[in-house]
């Protein structure tokens, strides 16, 4: 690789400066830098982020390469802005042991659009029964730090204590689906106003909170490091505030579409709005953004949850859970974080590159934007407007909620270790 000049992009959404690329780290930032023979990429208005990091994304390989493989699912994140993804352990085999997790790295390794470190599940099958082969999966070529049933609750508070517990002795993270399963059979949508007129089986608030506060609590009484996946109500903030206030070690994520959508939209029966957990109320929706903005929920991460058109194109009930999500979030961000006033183009950084890297222990990304750090960049354009067309998706599902709906913002470019991976908003 050669050099890259980034001239006049705002760092962090501050003051303009240039950025210089040699090989695979950044060289140089400043103002008025000249590079011979640099590929020169004038980036006046635009914003320059660190690569963006996921910590939550199904990329559905092995077992359902009808909907996503590992290369598709990271050109979508290349597309995105992501240099890093956390395949979540819910493929056909289960990625609970070392040998699954390491097929699913090296394919990572073989798509060169971004990084894929796997999630590894916390029992056996994700059948909440047995703990699946934790220590293993770490010490493999994986290096496996984050552990999860996501899609399916660690509902036995012995089984949950004993994850806590194991992952300790390598700094690892249990990250919790947080749903209780007895309060949930049937369940088609969230508990409310909304499902009763519809009637549609109710999900109600407690089933998630209920667990979340049973784990925080397990999390302080071992010492260990909790993670709250996708957490949905003002009740769950309430509670991961309260720990957070007693020091309890707790982190916790909310995808872009729980910061957007809401509930009232199931009245159109179209199954792109089903989800786990369910779309929920205004109130919700306000609780999260707020709990984003201080910093009281850490991290955006995707739920990335892609489906083949036969799993979504039928009747609510029969319609399988999920949306896709990679190559809108940082737009959808944008429009309910940054142009509503509530964090800037730094805290999106943060809450999007440095606190996700951290929270998984990645090396290389989530790092400043500065000499000597890996070149992993995404430059964002955030005056662009335009309609979502999910034709044009590099993902090979198209269930979004958003098809059709004018958001703001689109990356033009990112950049893995170096290389660029997108230019011009197109997959390089």
């Amino acid at each position: 690789m050669g050099k890259t000049l980034i001239r006049g992009a705002k760092v962090l959404g501050g003051e303009p400066q240039d950025v210089l690329i040699d090989g695979e780290t950044i060289a140089e930032v400043g103002t008025g830098i000249s590079a011979e023979g640099a590929e020169v990429i004038e980036a006046e208005g635009k914003i320059l982020l660190p690569g963006l990091v996921d910590l939550h994304t199904h990329l559905r390989e092995p077992g359902r390469e009808d909907s996503e493989t590992v290369l598709t699912g990271t050109k979508a994140a290349a597309v995105g802005g992501y240099t890093s993804v956390h395949a979540m352990a819910n493929t056909f085999p289960v990625a609970d042991t070392a040998g699954v997790v390491e097929q699913v790295w090296r394919l990572g390794k073989e798509s060169g659009y971004c990084d894929v470190q796997p999630v590894g599940a916390v029992t056996v099958g994700l059948e909440g029964k047995k703990l699946a082969e934790l220590g293993a999966m770490h010490d493999s070529a994986a290096n496996v730090r984050v552990f999860s049933d996501d899609g399916k609750c660690v509902d036995d508070a012995v089984i949950m204590r004993r994850a806590l517990e194991y992952v300790k002795a390598f700094d690892g993270v249990v990250a919790q689906h947080a749903q209780e399963p007895r309060l949930t059979e049937g369940a088609q949508m969230n508990e409310g106003i909304v499902s009763a007129e519809l009637g549609l089986g109710g999900w109600p608030a407690v089933a998630e909170e209920s667990i979340i506060a049973r784990d925080v609590l397990l999390a302080d009484h071992v010492g260990s490091r909790v993670h709250i996946c996708h957490l949905s109500t003002a009740g769950s903030v309430e509670i991961v505030r309260w720990a957070k206030s007693r020091g309890i070690d707790v982190t916790a994520e909310v995808t872009p579409h729980h910061l957007l959508l809401t509930d009232e939209l199931v009245r159109t029966y179209n199954p792109v709005y089903k989800v786990n957990p369910p779309l929920r109320t205004e109130r919700d929706v306000m609780a999260l953004r707020e709990a984003l903005a201080d910093g009281t929920i850490d991290v955006v991460a995707t739920d990335h949850a892609p489906h083949p058109h036969e799993d979504k194109d039928c009747e609510w009930g029969a319609a399988a859970m999920g949306m896709v999500g990679l190559e809108t979030a940082l737009s959808v961000i944008q429009h309910t974080m940054v142009d509503t006033g509530l964090i800037d183009w730094a805290q999106v950084a943060d809450r999007m590159s440095f606190r996700p890297a951290a929270i998984g222990r990645l090396e290389g990304h989530g790092r400043p934007v500065s000499v000597g750090e890996p070149a992993n960049l995404t430059l964002v354009d955030s005056a662009y407007r335009g309609a979502v067309d999910p034709a044009g998706f590099a993902s090979r599902s198209r269930n979004t909620p958003y098809e059709g709906r004018e958001l703001p913002g689109r990356v033009t470019h990112t950049f893995l270790r170096g290389r660029a991976t997108v230019v011009d908003g197109k997959l390089a």
